[in-house]
């Protein structure tokens, strides 16, 4: 039994069974033993790629988007550039060098970093040397003002609570130490949570069938959503998730680039849930919110068949490759260009 492991069955002997919220955020964010806290999640020495990690294409294009939208809202200044999460840099690192045809926003734009693993913010400060960055622990740190606001695979780490259909009512899934291992058990009292849920979720004969509410995503659209309204601007989200709230167990534990199990050795595997966008959509009350639109399309609207044209110019037959393929795993329906 690892380190963390036993901190959790401690925990539960003396308070009795964890939301899968509280779990959650104990494997990823631990101060000691914490997923996030002690290693870097990406590249071939981590558990996944994100997109900025496959082509720089991704981050430029993040960036151009940025100083249109900042144009088409009037230019306002100062305006703060801001990544939630942020992993290595590279999605920021890109975006600043495509901003340099863009010199009107990038005057008067204040790079933000919000909530950084300490592993990661010291790749973050490697790949933004040039660069002014300041780092927050939370949005409610960002000084005031016009915001342009990017996030992505942000959401999904973000903790969930998940409910049981049975018996007419919504019951909440926990976490239990029994024979020398993790289980799940329902909470025989009806959850309060289940008011978040759309009349949908419970029509026909959902009874057994798990559904998933992030009472932290729900009240981080609230809270972006209000800045924006207040302060101006806008926030791009990028994840891979479902349109409209839905049953099913989206959670996952990603090692080695491949699934494992979710209770399993706590803080080796990193923790995911799909995003339920229209939730998200839902809390969004004080702003407009446009789509959810898929990655694929998104990113062909910006440009990224002329960008990949233009780098295949000059580059050698192996480049031209990997562009290529690049462009097809970002935008592919089959790859990440209709999940995300």
């Amino acid at each position: 039994m690892n380190p963390l492991a036993q901190i959790l069955r401690r925990r539960i002997d003396a308070e009795g069974p964890l939301t899968v919220a509280e779990y959650m955020t104990a494997v990823l964010r631990h101060p000691e033993y914490g997923y996030y806290v002690r290693k870097d999640p990406f590249g071939t020495d981590g558990d996944s790629v994100t997109a900025p990690e496959i082509s720089q294409m991704f981050g430029e294009l993040i960036g151009l988007w940025c100083a249109v939208t900042w144009r088409q809202l009037g230019s306002p200044s100062p305006v703060a550039l801001v990544e939630l999460s942020a992993g290595r840099g590279t999605l920021m690192a890109g975006a600043l060098r495509a901003l340099e045809m863009a010199l009107d926003f990038l005057e008067c734009a204040d790079v933000h970093f919000v909530k950084a693993s300490p592993v990661l913010r010291r790749r973050q400060r490697e790949a933004l040397s040039g660069h002014t960055v300041t780092w927050h622990y939370g949005v409610e740190d960002i000084p005031d003002g016009a915001v342009m606001l990017v996030a992505n695979e942000f959401l999904d780490a973000l903790a969930i609570r998940q409910l049981v259909r049975r018996d007419d009512a919504w019951h909440e899934r926990l976490i239990a130490w029994e024979d020398d291992g993790f289980r799940f058990l329902l909470d025989p009292a009806a959850s309060p949570l289940a008011v978040l849920f759309p009349d949908a979720l419970s029509e026909g004969d959902p009874n057994g069938e798990i559904a998933e509410v992030s009472p932290a995503v729900l009240g981080l659209a609230r809270a972006i959503s209000s800045r924006i309204a207040r302060d101006g601007g806008a926030a791009l989200f990028i994840d891979y998730g479902h349109t409209e709230s839905a049953l099913g167990e989206p959670l996952q534990a990603v090692r080695d680039y491949a699934l494992a199990g979710v209770l399993a050795d706590p803080g080796s595997a990193d923790l995911t849930a799909h995003v339920d966008f229209g939730a998200f959509a839902r809390a969004e009350g004080n702003a407009a919110v446009h789509g959810p639109v898929v990655q694929g399309a998104f990113l062909e609207c910006l440009g990224i068949g002329e960008r990949s044209r233009k780098l295949m110019e000059t580059a050698s037959p192996h480049l031209c490759e990997a562009v290529a393929m690049a462009h097809r795993r970002l935008t592919d329906p089959a790859e990440m260009g209709q999940l995300f």
